[in-house]
């Protein structure tokens, strides 16, 4: 631009003109360099046309001859073409039927399974349709079809499981008192063949159930209960109306196995199984009112829980998902609360002991099925121990009406045995030794009556009893002899006792049956050390043990025998009142009579025959009673001596009432009973004989003068009491002196009598 701009625009051209004046001259001598080479190369290539002309020519009629030639080749080329196309589209015809196939026929399986009403297998056809094939065939519009149609087959195998569910609650709970019973039957076919091999240990020890065992529908579930594993036998059970199999727990199709696949649904089918199953258990474990009455009633009860846990627990190892452990758990808590209330309830209305005893036995079988569950039953033998006290008051009630009959029927006389084989069999009923007794010749008697071996024998009967409680309740050696012992005591200290005690204080009872009560008590007495061998021997546990309670049944029948002896002095005592008040003194005689009394020799009669009865009895026994009854004789005849109503005596009534006194002394000295050292059985009547000694023999002088001194004559003559009957003496010979009061002599001995009562008060006076 500068140059253009500028002045020297000729210069500059011709500065151009100059260079390319030289570039022309430079091109042209290259140009002469090369020329003959570039001549050659012309003529070159001018051969070279020629032979490229010869050479189209050759490949012109080369082509034409090929062509010619491969019109067939080429018409053959594209028939294979259309072969491989077509040969291509079969095979990838053929892959993508083969992926369709798979998927049209598990949507044909599962139309067929819904239309026979399989749905458990039709869900899980359909689970694997939905996730497994139809994502590899998903872009094919038959599929999409699948896929909206899917939801609505989902919807409806729900509706039908859940009407399956509720048909399959309505089934157990129809069925699960039979359920029950079976799995009761099975537990005790269980314990009886367990005792078989306890005994005999070689003989079927491999043997199981009656009916086949098998396993778990889910083997990915371990069962965690012993008996889950069994219980398919269990679940089929027999109907009684028809002989046919009920199968209760039909298969896994049921409803409640389906909801471990409806994740949207799982929540609504568990909530509401466990609500439905709650309503059933509170209506299992609401008793009928009249269950105490016989043992179905609690059976039917049992067999319904046991049913109704049976269930649960398939249901828990085959299902997963609708129970857990913690649910059912729960459920059994309550169930059991539940339970021992009902049982502590109607049990209490229990009266008869083998419905107690059958009902305990029930429990246990009740308790050891559901143990053989997993469920803990703890609760159910701790309140068997309740029960045990129920059992052994009803059985004490029991046996207190045996011995009431017992003792109501006994004839209270020795037993008597006329041969060799009843005397074994006494023997053998009553552990009675008496080497004397077996030397005699027959026919003999026994010392005791027939109520001894009666009552010997029924408590061991009742000990029986008691250890027939405490079977299958898991308690030690130790606490069974316990339990006998404790419940024996209260048999022999409360009813045997109260029974013996009633018979003793019953008015119609005589004195020959109280004789024989104490000489029966005193030979029972004996026998408890057989009593305690016995619970010993089928207790095994030693009495030398720390804690063994001793039996009181030497105590109990000690009691007895005191009770009979004070009975024996209170019925003496009121039948020698009964003769006194036979009594008939004609207290203003002027003489004696020749002889004793009517009544008084009757009196002492009577006292003869009885004390002649008393021979079989302890020799403190018969010496007490004929003590008590001649002291009781001589109070009784000092009362009535002095008793108010007897205002005046002569001395002609106290020389009979003395002769009555000598006959008492008689009898004394007779020794009815033997043992008595000397005169110890007339001093019961001292009192009466100085009392009269100094009234007959009039002998104030020797007791006025000796009184208060211990070798005194009368000392157990009471002033008091001889100032009475002087009283009554001088009373009744003012009464009969009335004219002869004159009499000198009559006049001096009343004086007399007037000195001796004067000096009397004032010895009484003295003395207080």
């Amino acid at each position: 631009r500068s140059v253009y701009d500028g002045e020297e625009h000729g210069r500059f051209m011709e500065k151009l003109e100059a260079r390319i004046r030289n570039h022309d001259r430079e091109i042209e001598k290259m140009c002469n360099f090369h020329y003959q080479g570039f001549v050659d190369s012309i003529t070159e290539l001018l051969k070279v046309r020629g032979e490229a002309q010869k050479l189209k020519h050759q490949v012109t009629d080369t082509n034409r001859k090929l062509q010619n030639e491969g019109k067939d080749l080429v018409v053959s080329m594209e028939e294979l073409k259309q072969c491989r196309l077509q040969q291509r589209n079969i095979s990838a015809t053929v892959d993508k039927l083969t992926l369709c196939l798979p998927v049209l026929e598990m949507y044909s399986k599962l139309r067929e399974q819904m239309k026979s009403k399989r749905h458990y297998p039709a869900l899980k056809t359909l689970e694997h349709l939905e996730h497994t094939y139809l994502p590899q065939v998903s872009h094919y519009r038959f599929c999409k079809i699948m896929v909206d149609n899917i939801p609505k087959l989902r919807e409806e195998i729900k509706d039908v499981s859940m009407s399956d569910l509720k048909d399959f609650l309505e089934s157990i709970r129809k069925h699960s008192d039979k359920i029950g019973e079976t799995a009761m039957k099975q537990a005790q076919q269980q314990r009886n063949l367990d005792n078989i091999v306890s005994q005999h240990p070689r003989i079927g020890g491999g043997k199981k159930y009656k009916k086949d065992i098998c396993a778990s529908s889910d083997p990915e579930v371990k069962n965690t209960s012993p008996m889950s594993e069994q219980d398919s036998g269990i679940l089929d059970v027999e109907d009684d109306d028809d002989d046919e199999e009920v199968l209760v727990y039909q298969n896994p199709e049921i409803g409640c196995h389906l909801i471990c696949f409806f994740q949207g649904a799982r929540e609504t089918f568990e909530n509401y199984y466990r609500k439905q199953r709650r309503k059933q258990a509170r209506l299992v474990l609401q008793p009928p009112s009249n269950m105490h009455e016989t043992l179905d009633g609690y059976r039917k009860y049992f067999n319904q829980i046991v049913g109704f846990f049976v269930v649960e627990d398939h249901i828990l190892h085959t299902t997963q998902g609708l129970v857990n452990r913690a649910y059912i758990d729960e459920l059994w808590e309550m169930a059991l609360s539940k339970t021992i209330a009902a049982l502590r309830t109607h049990s209490s209305y229990c009266s008869d002991p083998n419905l107690v005893l059958d009902l305990k036995n029930l429990i246990v079988l009740f308790a050891d099925t559901l143990q053989g569950y997993g469920f803990p039953v703890n609760q159910l033998f701790d309140m068997l121990l309740e029960v045990r006290d129920q059992y052994s008051e009803t059985l004490l009630k029991k046996w207190s009406g045996v011995f009431r009959n017992i003792l109501d029927s006994d004839n209270y006389s020795p037993i008597p045995v006329a041969n060799e084989e009843l005397y074994k069999k006494i023997i053998g009923q009553f552990p009675f030794q008496d080497p004397e007794l077996e030397k005699q010749p027959f026919p003999k008697k026994f010392p005791f009556s027939e109520f001894v071996p009666k009552v010997y024998n029924q408590i061991k009967e009742f000990i029986y009893a008691c250890l027939k409680f405490s079977e299958d309740l898991h308690l030690s050696s130790t606490e069974v002899d316990d339990m006998i012992r404790k419940s024996t005591n209260l048999l022999l200290t409360r009813m045997l006792s109260n029974c013996l005690q009633n018979v003793i204080k019953r008015k119609n009872t005589g004195l020959t049956e109280l004789v024989q009560i104490i000489i029966n008590t005193t030979h029972l007495e004996k026998s408890c050390k057989f009593l305690e061998e016995f619970i010993t021997n089928i207790t095994n546990v030693l009495p030398e043990t720390v804690h063994t309670t001793k039996l009181y049944g030497t105590t109990t029948f000690k009691d007895a025998r005191h009770a009979a002896e004070e009975e024996i002095y209170t019925n003496l005592n009121q039948k020698i009142d009964q003769f006194l008040q036979l009594a008939d003194y004609d207290w203003m005689a002027a003489e004696a009579g020749s002889k004793a009394s009517d009544y008084l020799v009757d009196l002492i009669a009577f006292l003869r025959s009885t004390f002649a009865v008393f021979t079989h009895l302890p020799g403190k026994v018969a010496q007490t009673a004929c003590m008590s009854a001649c002291k009781h004789l001589s109070t009784s005849l000092m009362q009535l001596l002095l008793e108010a109503e007897v205002r005046q005596l002569t001395l002609g009534a106290l020389k009979q009432f003395n002769l009555d006194v000598e006959e008492c002394e008689q009898f004394a000295r007779s020794g009815p009973v033997p043992g008595f050292q000397g005169d110890t059985l007339q001093l019961a009547f001292i009192d009466l004989r100085q009392l009269l000694d100094l009234f007959i023999q009039w002998d104030w002088s020797t007791y006025l003068a000796d009184y208060g001194q211990p070798t005194c004559k009368y000392l157990r003559v009471n002033p008091t009491t001889a100032l009475i009957l002087l009283e009554k003496m001088k009373d009744a010979s003012r009464k009969n002196n009335v004219f002869a009061q004159f009499r000198k002599n009559e006049r001096d001995k009343q004086k007399l009598i007037d000195t001796v009562a004067k000096q009397l008060r004032s010895l009484i006076n003295s003395h207080h």
